[in-house]
């Protein structure tokens, strides 16, 4: 698992490609240095891959030779920036991630054009639009912190949604609503084009439905939406201007999308001066955005004027940015607690038990010898670790380790929870095992280190085996061949069978810690 934290950010040019469902796009920028970029040129072509995959599953021969002849162009493009296909980001969302011969197109874009590929998962896509929404409203940080708020991107494919919580991450998902996969659907069918509309407003009611478990979508006041559908209605509408954002009416959004919705795909390049490619999936983009929009209480619309390709950008410019980091850091642990919240689970008990852990993780670096990724899985883990008692209290680490993979937590790839899922499946009862296929599945390096981060969360977890938190104030120590866990004078009010449970339990979970490290540990 690499660590970001050692690699240098670039200095001079670089280049961001994006593979998307209705267009391959680029933009070329300069690395200032200190953590910012200035854009120098950008290109786009629009490209049938959504049509290809959300009709047949996966990309055309003919998609595949405009694709490769697109991505010639733009080497030849980079070549004036002194950049190589070697060196340009080039990533691939939706589409690609569920065409079946995504292998196929990533290998022959690598041999015919030199570009490597890497096709990003949705929480990915989540996180980096998060970073671009946040670098374009820097000079207004109180949008996200003062109230509740919607992150909301309409793509091709997918709908990418983050919902926030004063500023902290309740909830990112991705969902199967897309302007090309609906319009794919609907021709599909056969089915008219007047019950369109229909068919947009129950998706979006379901899944609002299913947001509203997270946040109450009433209470969301900051309405942000990101894309080129509402940019050109920020275009074309009064509107505030602040820079890299605009804020217009919610009314007037409203009577907007009611304008395009009467239009025909050739009324909209005529009238609106767009290209064909964007003209199809503008009403529809507009309509999703709307009905999101009038589940809110949000009196107004904020819109970025920034992308996935942004917040790519940002990551390679800012490089080993401890102060991003550590915010990163604070939404993942807010985002695993909205899932607990989802769940009922006893969070007093978890955020003890992951203070404990993260403690425990800090006392023993030398011995365990993992990077701050590591540290915030184990925190993640330790704080959804008793989530599966919401479906059975009997058997409730295998329930745990169910509810997480199948789920998301912002910032965290699919990889990462699995990671964390198993790390929760052994906080108690047997020890990783390779009888265990989930286990047994994971690359070796994986395998080891859910064995250390189980070993650590045993450990934590047993130190609040009453769920009471009576050891607030506790030490880790090395001693030899053992680990001393000190307790202060302040946490001690009971006679000899002082912390007896504690003692029983860390005697019950702790030889996976002795098995790990060869450290005994004992409650002093």
């Amino acid at each position: 698992m690499s660590d970001t934290s050692r690699v240098s950010p670039p200095i001079g040019p670089v280049a961001v490609i994006e593979i998307g469902s209705t267009g391959i796009r680029m933009v070329v920028a300069e690395i200032d240095g200190s953590g910012g970029f200035r854009v120098l040129d950008r290109a786009g072509k629009p490209s049938r891959i959504g049509r290809d995959v959300f009709t047949n599953g996966y990309v055309s021969r003919e998609t595949m030779r405009e694709s490769v002849a697109v991505l010639l162009g733009f080497r030849e493009l980079l070549k004036g920036y002194g950049i190589g296909p070697e060196a340009a980001m080039v990533i691939a969302t939706s589409a690609l991630r569920e065409a079946t011969n995504r292998d196929t197109y990533v290998d022959r874009v690598a041999l015919q054009t030199g570009f490597q590929v890497a096709v990003v998962e949705d929480i990915e896509e989540n996180h980096l639009m998060y970073l671009a929404v946040q670098h374009a409203l820097q000079d207004e940080q109180r949008i996200l912190s003062r109230s509740n708020a919607m992150i909301l991107e309409v793509g091709g494919g997918s709908t990418e949604i983050m919902l926030l919580r004063r500023g902290r991450m309740a909830a990112a998902h991705s969902l199967r609503i897309g302007t090309v996969r609906v319009d794919e659907l609907v021709r599909g069918s056969g089915t008219a084009s007047a019950y369109l509309r229909q068919f947009l407003e129950d998706n979006v009611r379901t899944a609002c439905d299913l947001l509203e478990e997270e946040l109450p979508l009433e209470s969301v006041k900051t309405f942000i939406v990101i894309g080129s559908d509402a940019r050109l209605a920020a275009a074309r509408l009064p509107a505030e201007c602040y820079g890299e954002y605009a804020v217009i009416t919610r009314e007037e959004f409203s009577r907007f999308e009611e304008e395009v919705a009467a239009l025909s795909p050739e009324d909209c390049v005529a009238r609106l001066g767009v290209p064909w490619a964007e003209a199809e999936s503008l009403g529809p983009g507009l309509a999703i955005e709307r009905l999101f929009l009038e589940r809110t209480g949000a009196d107004s619309v904020v819109i970025p004027n920034v992308s996935i390709r942004e917040g790519l950008l940002l990551t390679a410019a800012r490089g080993p940015d401890r102060e991003h980091e550590t915010e990163m850091r604070r939404q993942i642990a807010a985002s695993a607690a909205s899932l607990g919240r989802k769940f009922r689970y006893d969070e007093a008990h978890a955020r003890h038990v992951a203070t404990l852990a993260v403690g425990l993780f800090d006392a023993i670096r030398r011995e365990h010898g993992l990077g701050e990724r590591e540290r915030l899985l184990l925190e993640a883990a330790a704080i959804l670790h008793d989530v599966g008692t919401f479906i059975r209290t009997s058997g409730h680490h295998k329930h745990s380790e169910y509810i997480i993979q199948n789920s998301e937590i912002f910032g965290l790839n699919r990889g990462e929870l699995t990671i964390v899922a198993n790390v929760a499946r052994y906080h108690r009862k047997a020890p990783p095992s390779n009888a265990h296929l989930d286990f047994i599945a994971l690359p070796r390096e994986d395998r080891i280190v859910v064995m250390k981060l189980a070993a650590m969360l045993r450990v934590a977890d047993a130190l609040d085996r009453g769920h009471d938190q009576r050891l607030k104030n506790v030490t880790f120590e090395r001693r030899e061949d053992r680990l001393a866990i000190r307790v202060a004078a302040s946490d001690r009010s009971g006679g000899p069978g002082e912390f007896s449970l504690e003692r029983l339990s860390l005697a019950e979970k702790g030889d996976l810690f002795e098995d790990v490290f060869g450290l005994e540990p004992m409650l002093c």
